[in-house]
């Protein structure tokens, strides 16, 4: 008896409708009839439509099955199709590819906008508002600058990065860098430490009390047979 394994039939164009289907779409390629091959080509997408019932609400559903049933047919099937007839080239467009950008950050741990946001401020040097503009973006170096070293900036390399990013057209006041509030953000491993510090106390505190407890049951133990 010759056994016939799944690898020596022909290939299942979309898994998801099992054997049987495309089994069903290979007779309609056998029928000469052309209004009964479009009848029963609209049975098949019944079928088909019955085995995803949670996809009816979607939409274009029956538009989806009708493209999936040429699929099936490896778009050998000519039926009278409601919706125009998909080609392979369609339905095998790729997608272009993304291009990696090419511009060079000179200051990483700040972030491309930090050096963006000091250039549109050294073209409106002169204007008032650019000193606190200013303030908000060497508040922000800093924070970023602790995020990424994991320790406080020097407010002299906040100034010097600041010089450099504006070609020399901005200094930045030490003493204003030095008033201005800091906004660091503990990092993670430090949040955890200090959790785990406190759980480790607090463990400490409930082994003590139940020391205690269990001292004083035995203190009452021994009284009573006393």
């Amino acid at each position: 008896m010759r056994k016939n394994y799944n690898f020596t039939r022909r290939k299942l164009y979309l898994p998801e409708y099992g054997r049987h289907i495309h089994q069903m779409v290979d007779s309609l390629l056998d029928i000469e009839d052309r209004q009964e091959r479009t009848r029963q080509a609209k049975a098949v997408i019944a079928v088909m439509g019955n085995l995803n019932p949670t996809l009816r609400d979607t939409e274009d559903f029956k538009h989806k099955l009708w493209d999936h049933l040429f699929i099936m047919s490896d778009f050998k099937l000519d039926v009278d199709s409601p919706y125009q007839q998909p080609s392979r080239q369609d339905l095998t467009l790729r997608p272009q590819k993304l291009s990696y950008p090419q511009t060079r950050i000179t200051f990483k741990h700040y972030g491309k906008y930090a050096q963006r946001f000091v250039r549109l401020i050294a073209e409106e040097h002169g204007d008032s508002r650019s000193i606190g503009e200013l303030a908000n973006v060497a508040r922000f170096m800093r924070t970023k600058s602790f995020e990424y070293n994991n320790e406080h900036p020097n407010n002299d390399s906040i100034a010097r990065d600041i010089r450099l990013m504006a070609d020399g057209e901005l200094d930045m006041d030490l003493s204003f860098i030095a008033d201005m509030r800091s906004d660091y953000r503990h990092s993670m491993p430090q949040r955890q430490q200090r959790r785990g510090k406190q759980q480790r106390n607090n463990g400490r505190k409930s082994h003590g009390q139940q020391g205690h407890s269990q001292k004083g049951m035995k203190q009452h133990r021994n009284n009573s047979h006393k």
